[in-house]
C-alpha cells in the first residue's frame, strides 16, 4: 500500500471555512502522540525511513495505538511512500520490545488533527506542537501505477481549498520538529 500525501502550511480557520463551502464531510478530531525510533542497524534519516508508535485519542473515545513503518519517498513531487501499519494492544509493551531490540526513542511529535472527507481524499487540519499549522491531503493506493493519478487528485483538492501545491513540504513533522 502507498500513502499519497501533499502537505502545505496554512491558516486552518480559512481552510475550515472553505471545506464547509465545499460540503466536505467532518470525520472528527483526534490528538496524536507519535514516538519515533532510531534503528541500531541503520540511520533512518539517511535511508528516509521511519518507525513509530502512535497513540491516537478521539475527542470522545478510547485511545488506540498503532506501530508504523514508513519507507523512503518514492517520487520527487510529493510525500508518497510505502506504509505498513498495524494495531497494537499495548503501546508501552511495544516500546519495551523495540527498546530491548536496540531501537531508541528519537523524538515525540504531538498534534491535534481535524479530519474531513472530500471526493475520496482525507483532508487533515494539523496543529503540531512546536512546529505550526498545516493541511494534509492524502489517499491510499495499492499499486504504483496509481500514484500519479492520486497525486494529481491531491493537488486538485489543495487548489480547491485555495492552497498552492507548489508550497508543499516533503519534510515530515518529525523532520520539521528536529529542524526547529
Amino acid at each position: 500500500m502507498y500513502e499519497v500525501e501533499a502537505k502545505v502550511p496554512a491558516d486552518l480557520g480559512v481552510v475550515r471555512e472553505r471545506l464547509e463551502r465545499l460540503a466536505a464531510t467532518p470525520e472528527g478530531a483526534v490528538v496524536q502522540v507519535d514516538t519515533y525510533y532510531d534503528a541500531p542497524h541503520r540511520e533512518f534519516a539517511e535511508t528516509d525511513e521511519a518507525l513509530r508508535i502512535r497513540s491516537e485519542r478521539p475527542e470522545d473515545g478510547e485511545a488506540e495505538t498503532r506501530v508504523t513503518y514508513k519507507g523512503p519517498l518514492v517520487d520527487d513531487e510529493s510525500k508518497t511512500r510505502e506504509e505498513v501499519e498495524t494495531a497494537v494492544a499495548d503501546g508501552e509493551k511495544t516500546d519495551a520490545i523495540l527498546t530491548n531490540l536496540g531501537f531508541e526513542p528519537a523524538a515525540t511529535v504531538r498534534k491535534e488533527r481535524e479530519r474531513f472527507s472530500l471526493e475520496g481524499y482525507t483532508v487533515t487540519l494539523d496543529s503540531v506542537a512546536d512546529v505550526g499549522d498545516y493541511v494534509e491531503v492524502e489517499t491510499e493506493v495499492d499499486r504504483e501505477d496509481e500514484l500519479e493519478t492520486a497525486r494529481e487528485g491531491a493537488y486538485d483538492v489543495l487548489e480547491r481549498l485555495g492552497l498552492d501545491p507548489d508550497d508543499q513540504l516533503r519534510t515530515s513533522y518529525l523532520g520539521l520538529l528536529l529542524e526547529s
